[in-house]
């Protein structure tokens, strides 16, 4: 860097991201104790200031922080003298890129559209459901994450990440999670284009869509003409160890995949939305000129399909197998330490996309309200109490967004057992300490 050295952006560039970036998400993390100074990285872990090795089980980095083979095909690419955004928008690395998750999917989804995030890939999936069926209706499910943009917050269950942007998008109605009679009812007016579902919600507490209402969802969509849209953001890529996808032993396949998170390596923003020809063909076929109506500038570079060409790399066969064996070892261990704790309701998940469910101790100040925050007395103080603790010991979790009793677990693929023993270990003990404030 020219301008500004690597010393002097750790020494001001927190206190600016303060001032200038987000002055609430600086509070937050700072009230939570989450560890704020990470100035480098080792081996896949963040290292802070005071030299705390951190274990990221936030799931972005699934390879860990800077992996070096990620890092290495970046480096390579920015060394050569290729172009990266192509004005005609045809970009080989693109084309390259999408063959690849083809073929991962047994050349099934054969079109794919890149973006940059998640939401991207909803707002992509919606539109094309729109688009091919000239329906108004789309249902989503209630605890569902989607995203942020407003086709994807409209998913987006109620509450305070919802609730301040309406008026939402017209046409979206939620279905009670498991609810197989509502999904029946929903779709016997015959006008939904879509249903958008997570085989595992993530921000809805780790919740494991029922086998039941996943065959309703297949039946309908399919009877009805209506797109069936897996949101796989957080599940897809060997997350789950199901294998390439998580809804890969769904009755049929959906009609539409999106992918993000890790699909960029952990280095590059990078998102796909994956259909087939013919799909794509049916909704935006007419001309040429329909092909480009819904687009992204730089979603189509050539950066981010080298970072995911490398992702796809690391992701092996023996990789998700790993994650499913040791994953279940990993849940079982964990339900043994803690499950008699009369904090712990249920250890719950799926390969190494786990989360665990916390009873609220009836105790006067272990509240929101007791902290001075009233206006958070309906969210449970549980997760980010435990979270808090674990972050001394070096494991950064997270709360589910939209239920503060569970904290999600989605660590590195490649993480040792002897770190996931230790993180055992930790939790229980950070179980026992709160239970002595009970």
């Amino acid at each position: 860097m020219t301008e500004h050295s690597y010393d002097d952006i750790f020494r001001r560039g927190f206190d600016d991201y303060h001032r200038f970036v987000n002055p609430l998400i600086s509070q937050r993390a700072q009230l939570a104790g989450e560890p704020l100074k990470m100035v480098k990285t080792k081996d896949g872990r963040l290292i802070t200031a005071d030299g705390l090795e951190l274990e990221d089980f936030h799931g972005t980095q699934a390879f860990g922080h800077r992996n070096d083979v990620v890092t290495k095909a970046l480096q390579d690419y920015l060394a050569s003298d290729a172009p990266s955004w192509y004005p005609a928008r045809v970009n080989p690395f693109s084309g390259t890129l999408a063959r690849e998750l083809s073929a991962r999917t047994g050349d099934y989804y054969d079109n794919v559209f890149f973006a940059c995030s998640g939401s991207d890939a909803i707002e992509a999936a919606l539109k094309l459901a729109r688009a091919l069926t000239r329906r108004p209706r789309i249902l989503a499910l209630e605890g569902g994450y989607h995203g942020c943009s407003f086709g994807s917050v409209s998913l987006m269950t109620p509450g305070y990440l919802r609730d301040p942007f309406g008026p939402h998008l017209p046409g979206v109605e939620h279905i009670p999670f498991g609810d197989v009679d509502a999904l029946h009812a929903a779709f016997a007016a015959g006008d939904v284009a879509a249903l958008v579902m997570e085989p595992i919600q993530g921000e809805g507490g780790v919740r494991v869509v029922p086998e039941a209402f996943i065959e309703a969802a297949c039946a309908l969509t399919e009877k009805h003409g209506a797109l069936l849209v897996a949101d796989e953001v957080q599940t897809a890529m060997g997350r789950t160890g199901r294998g390439f996808l998580a809804t890969s032993n769904w009755p049929r396949r959906p009609d539409v995949v999106c992918l993000a998170k890790h699909l960029g390596g952990g280095l590059v923003p990078l998102s796909a939305m994956m259909t087939t020809r013919e799909i794509f063909l049916a909704a935006y076929g007419k001309h040429f000129a329909s092909g480009e109506s819904h687009n992204t500038t730089m979603g189509f570079n050539a950066l981010t399909a080298v970072g995911g060409l490398a992702a796809l790399e690391l992701l092996t066969d023996a990789a998700i197998e790993r994650v499913q064996t040791v994953g279940a070892r990993f849940k079982a261990k964990l339900a043994a330490a803690i499950g008699d704790s009369p904090l712990v309701e249920e250890v719950r998940g799926e390969g190494f996309m786990m989360g665990v469910k916390l009873h609220d101790p009836r105790h006067p100040w272990l509240s929101f309200e007791h902290f001075g925050m009233p206006e958070l007395k309906d969210q449970s103080v549980m997760s980010p109490l435990l979270c808090r603790r674990l972050y001394r010991h070096g494991f950064f979790c997270f709360t589910c967004g939209h239920d503060w009793s569970i904290f999600r677990l989605q660590p590195r693929f490649d993480i040792p057992e002897s770190r996931l023993d230790d993180f055992v270990e930790a939790c229980r003990e950070a179980l026992a300490a709160i239970e002595e404030l009970v």
